[in-house]
């Protein structure tokens, strides 16, 4: 890897995703849809390819999604997660059940075998917290009174993946009972362990972290977050529930403090993670599976709009605000990948990999416009219909000869 190279390699991408979000800004959209179709058009098959930068945009990208999920977590305290968890447990059922059904239905009809099918079922069910967390940013939701039960049913599905991935991973290696059942209790343990630390000693973790210099503080929670992220990856649980979790952890002015300094870091590497999704997409892929995606894409549309708009109304908010819970939740990314990825990697079908890929596109990108404009659409169709206008009754003195 040649210095200069990479160098100019990574400033012309830096310059670009300016470029491209100051376009999306005047148009008034979410700059998402196009740094995926920049990386779309400078990935594998693309019209150039940036071979040189591919390992530091890999690494960004995962720091990408580490931050999002940090920057989510320190807007909320250890005693909302806990509430907003147990208020949205059913929710959490429902979402499982509205939403991998379609892609574990899909799998068999097209012949994927049980274990596609289930890896299929994964890559319909699980929302994308990263996507999710910057639409939420970009729109200036993270306030509203339907973000926490949003962020609920994401949580869920992050540590319902603690049990998942493993799950899967026994059955694409033909593991028996006993090795599956020792990774899950691992992972299990593992989320527990951070989230006693995050509810029970958050406090101290935020008075090790404060300083008065920004310099220090800085670099105390972004180590502290990549090295928790790190271990929980590791220990098979997602590097995002692990980042999110220290987010919890940290509170009042440190988290305050934190947030105002990192909000620029998350920005930049956020960028870089859309890019690599599209920079990893070979183009030519994606036409001879795009149907079968995009019925599916529709399908689990409606199902997760709504499982949002049942969790919400479930929580006491209001119709437009359920409205926009259900568009928010539409968006498919990292996690789906993942699951595609270790499938394909044990030999599953092999259209399983551009299926994925094809499916995650269309809902990474149509994502963030179902979260902007759920709301006014939904309405439109289902809001109240204007009253009937009385029948005028005519003066009594209009009637005499």
């Amino acid at each position: 890897m040649h210095p200069a190279t990479l160098l100019i390699q990574l400033g012309a991408v830096i310059l670009g995703l300016s470029v491209l979000g100051r376009l999306a800004a005047r148009i008034g959209m979410s700059p998402i849809p196009l740094y995926l179709l920049g990386g779309l058009a400078f990935g594998h098959g693309g019209i150039l390819t940036l071979a040189q930068s591919d390992g530091f945009i890999s690494v960004g990208a995962d720091i990408g999604v580490i931050l999002l999920l940090l920057l989510l977590g320190l807007e909320y305290n250890a005693g909302e997660l806990v509430t907003n968890l147990r208020a949205g447990a059913p929710a959490g059922a429902l979402d499982l059940v509205l939403n991998a059904t379609p892609g574990l239905l899909a799998g068999l009809l097209l012949g994927l075998g049980p274990v596609g099918s289930v890896a299929l079922g994964g890559v319909t069910w699980i929302s994308s917290s990263g996507v999710i967390a910057k639409v939420l940013a970009d729109l200036g939701r993270l306030g509203n009174r339907e973000t926490p039960t949003v962020l609920s049913v994401l949580v869920l599905e992050d540590l319902a993946m603690a049990l998942y991935l493993p799950i899967l991973t026994a059955l694409l290696a033909g593991v028996g009972l006993l090795g599956g059942t020792v990774t899950v209790l691992i992972a299990l343990a593992t989320i527990a362990t951070v989230l006693y630390i995050a509810l029970r000693h958050g406090p101290l973790v935020s008075k090790a972290l404060s300083s008065d210099e920004p310099e220090f503080l800085l670099l105390g929670v972004l180590g502290l977050t990549l090295l928790v992220a790190g271990l929980a990856d590791k220990l098979q649980v997602s590097a995002a529930v692990g980042a999110f979790l220290v987010g919890i952890a940290i509170s009042d002015e440190v988290a305050e403090h934190a947030q105002n300094l990192l909000t620029p870091l998350r920005d930049l590497f956020a960028a870089v993670f859309f890019v690599f999704f599209g920079l990893s997409t070979d183009p030519a892929d994606l036409p001879p599976v795009l149907l079968p995606a995009t019925l599916l894409a529709v399908a689990t549309t409606v199902t997760k709009v709504a499982t949002g708009y049942w969790a919400a109304r479930r929580a006491g908010i209001a119709k437009p605000g359920s409205y926009r819970a259900g568009g928010e939740l539409v968006a498919r990314g990292e996690f789906s990948i993942v699951i595609a990825g270790l499938a394909v990697a044990a030999g599953t079908d092999s259209r399983l990999g551009p299926l994925a890929t094809a499916y995650v596109l269309i809902l990474v990108t149509t994502g963030p416009l179902a979260a902007r404009y759920a709301e006014p659409a939904l309405r439109a169709v289902f809001g109240p219909r204007p009253a009937a206008r009385p029948v005028p009754v005519p003066d009594e003195l209009d009637l005499l000869p």
